[in-house]
């Protein structure tokens, strides 16, 4: 009795358990008891805040248990088995009034002897007959029970079932006990202290009008109605009377048999139910799970959409960190701006203002030197008739005069006088121009007018376009052309060119830049690149650039051509004639050259001449315009090919041959038979040669027919080497390479 006594007591505060937690030590502690460590392993913090701490120690063996940060103590499980003991034995020692060492030495004897015959007043009683009014508060109880409490066996009754003999008599029914001295109920406990809303946060909080059990929250109305609207998936939620916290911690009961704790979980309906659900209830048909099964898997659903909550709300805070950064730095952006606005239009306010001082200086200097002009001949003016006005004073005198002799005496002395004023006067009366409107300081300033009116920021300027058509190129040099919509919003322009291999398409070449070649700070609308690769097709991009940023053309592609060269006479054989501008060979019996060298072809049956430029790189182009020769031979050969034999039979000389009506490609000696062109009179004979890439083509070049291509791994430069037998040919050099020869990515075997 004393080991059952001690396995269901709290070893913090010494009682039964209440709401036991089951440790991971397997030890149980008290929910209280187990807030009531933490609280005191708490740190200290300031203010108001109630800090908790993350771990306490088991007061039993003294292991370390750690809580969820998220959820603390809610985090661990409940010993449901241990608070069923209990709480069946406080309804024993409650229906029996017995103290609890004997209810507990009962609850043995009931559990050893689950089957013992009772009859009379040993069968079992309703909840009604052991009532719960008589429950008696023992000082080793903290709460009753009595609204979970199981139809039992009055106490009494079972410890005489239990100690009798097998065969011993069935004991007369003992008469009823007296009810216990009263005391309050917990249910008068509660109507005394009314339950109150746990979602509001004013003070005192109202009256709840129910608790959601799902939720374990109870909600005044306009809380239940902001919380629980009539829609998924609140409307699962189960709704009750208002309840205590300490009632919805006994555990929760079962929607169809309310004496009944939920136990298991069914699947099929996604529902809490009790045993009796699955043994007799709707639910008996259904998948059931273990509620510790449905927790784990739950719990660990949730911890992991909260962990991706958690982790998006984390991003989230980050991205509103760097909009509230952001419209900071617009802000002061803006400001920055609007200084920098006003800065400006201040000076072209005072600009403005300047070149009206000095415009308005030009105004006074031209009245300065009028008013000055016409003062003086108004002075002038003024003189003339002072001294006219005496003059007339004295005429007039004279007139009145009637006495001949003394008229004739004074009026011819005053008529020389007044002639002579008069013609003085005549000459000195000024140009007068009572209009001078200074037309001559005329102003217009409808261009300032409309640059005003166009005041806006700077834009970047248009793409340019580059004028294939307009841009030639040469073996080595490319000189492009470009056009721009508004040339006089640019400041520069930039020039980026790079090869075009043809393995990538164009847009590819853009997006990567590592192999672009620029030339920068271009102030005209052309530009020469020189230094290039011959026959080579070369991507170009011409950029516009101002202060409010650049744009760029489409890309273009232009190619330089093949290296030029002329044949070398002083390699002529002596029977064969170099023209004077070495571009034509031809047949001459009657030649008979006297000088000798290394180079020259000297063998009686190869007729041969060669170019005057040795390759080693790049690509080139070049055609053989036949004469009406029907035995020759054009192609390359080594430096260090001999001069005595034939060109083609040695492994220095590659070549295409024909002899009358038979074509062949010929080289060390053996000879490949061709089938004859299209045109039987070729005129043109192309060559391309990729010395890099190691090919060598021959093409009939009006034809666009390829012939034959030799694959050669080159060692040494090559040079371009013809053979003529009758008649002439000219080579034609410096040419592009044809455009249906460059979309070829590899020349044909």
């Amino acid at each position: 009795m004393d080991a059952l006594e001690s396995e269901l007591t709290c070893p913090i505060c010494l009682e039964l358990f209440e709401d036991p937690l089951l440790l991971p030590c397997a030890h149980s502690l008290c929910f209280g008891c187990a807030h009531r460590i933490l609280a005191a392993n708490a740190p200290p913090t300031s203010g108001n805040t109630v800090a908790t701490a993350a771990s306490f120690q088991c007061p039993t063996c003294r292991y370390v248990i750690s809580l969820s940060p998220r959820r603390g103590l809610e985090g661990l499980k409940r010993n449901i088995t241990l608070q069923n003991i209990i709480d069946r034995v406080q309804r024993a020692a409650n229906a029996a009034t017995l103290p609890l060492p004997l209810a507990l030495s009962v609850a043995n004897a009931v559990a050893a002897h689950p089957t013992a015959p009772y009859s009379g007043a040993s069968s079992p009683v309703d909840d009604d007959g052991g009532g719960c009014g008589g429950r008696h508060h023992h000082h080793h109880h903290k709460h009753n029970h009595c609204d979970d409490q199981l139809a039992l066996v009055p106490v009494l009754h079972a410890m005489s079932g239990v100690m009798s003999s097998p065969g011993a008599a069935t004991p007369p029914p003992l008469p009823p006990l007296p009810p216990p001295p009263s005391s309050p109920s917990a249910e008068e406990e509660e109507e005394e202290e009314p339950v109150r809303c746990q979602f509001c946060e004013q003070e005192p909080a109202p009256e709840a009008v129910k608790t959601c059990v799902t939720c374990e929250v109870s909600y005044c109305e306009g809380c239940l109605r902001a919380t629980h609207p009539n829609k998924k998936p609140f409307t699962g939620h189960r709704l009750v009377e208002p309840l205590a916290d300490r009632r919805l911690r006994a555990g929760l009961r079962c929607a169809e048999h309310e004496d009944e704790r939920v136990n298991m979980y069914c699947v099929t309906d996604e529902a809490l139910i009790c045993s009796l659900c699955k043994l007799v209830g709707r639910h008996r048909d259904h998948q059931v799970a273990a509620l510790s099964d449905r927790y784990e898997k739950l719990r660990q659903s949730l911890d992991a959409s909260l962990g991706h909550l958690v982790k998006r709300n984390n991003e989230l805070e980050s991205l509103m960190g760097k909009l509230i950064q952001t419209c900071q730095h617009v802000e002061v952006n803006a400001s920055r701006q609007e200084s920098k606005l006003l800065e400006e239009c201040d000076l072209l306010i005072d600009i403005i203002q300047q070149r009206r001082q000095v415009i308005g200086s030009k105004i006074k200097e031209g009245k300065t030197q009028r008013m000055r002009k016409l003062t003086q001949q108004i002075s002038n003016c003024q003189q003339c008739i002072e001294r006219s006005s005496s003059l007339i004073t004295q005429a007039d005198q004279t007139l009145k005069e009637t006495d001949h002799a003394r008229f004739l005496q004074s009026a011819k002395g005053i008529a020389d006088r007044v002639s002579m004023a008069t013609a003085s006067t005549q000459v000195l009366i000024p140009e007068i121009h009572l209009t001078d409107t200074f037309d001559s300081l005329a102003l217009d300033f409808t261009r300032e007018k409309k640059l005003l009116e166009s005041l806006d920021y700077l834009t970047a300027p248009s793409p340019p376009t580059i004028r294939e058509e307009l841009s030639t190129s040469s073996y080595d040099t490319i000189s492009v052309h470009w056009t721009s919509d508004d040339e006089f919003a640019v400041v520069s322009y930039e020039l980026q060119y790079t090869i075009f291999t043809g393995q990538a398409n164009i847009a590819s070449l853009c997006s990567s830049l590592d192999s672009w070649m620029i030339v920068p700070n271009i102030k005209q609308n052309h530009y020469t690149v020189h230094g290039l690769q011959c026959g080579t097709k070369y991507v170009l991009v011409v950029k516009a650039i101002n202060q409010a940023g650049s744009r760029s053309s489409e890309p273009a592609m232009l190619k330089t051509n093949s290296q030029p060269f002329k044949l070398d006479p002083k390699s002529a054989h002596r029977k064969l004639k170099v023209s004077h501008d070495n571009l034509s060979v031809e047949r001459d019996e009657a030649s008979s050259k006297k000088g000798h060298s290394q180079d020259r072809f000297t063998s009686h049956s190869s007729y041969g001449v060669v170019g005057n430029v040795y390759i080693d790189s790049g690509r080139h182009y070049w055609e053989a315009l036949i004469g009406g020769s029907t035995w020759y031979a054009v192609g390359v050969a080594y430096k260090s090919a001999p001069k005595h034999e034939w060109i083609g039979k040695n492994s220095s000389s590659w070549v295409l041959c024909r002899c009358n009506n038979s074509w062949a490609a010929r080289h060390n000696s053996k000879e490949q038979p061709l089938e004859p062109p299209a045109q039987q009179q070729m005129r043109r004979v192309g060559v391309l040669l990729d010395y890099d890439a190691g090919y060598l083509s021959f093409y009939d070049a009006a034809g666009a027919q390829h012939l034959h291509t030799y694959r050669v791994c080159f060692t040494q430069p090559v040079c371009p080497v013809f053979n003529v037998w009758n008649r002439c040919l000219t080579v034609l050099t410096g040419l592009p390479i044809p455009d249906h020869l460059e979309a070829l990515a590899e020349p044909h075997i």
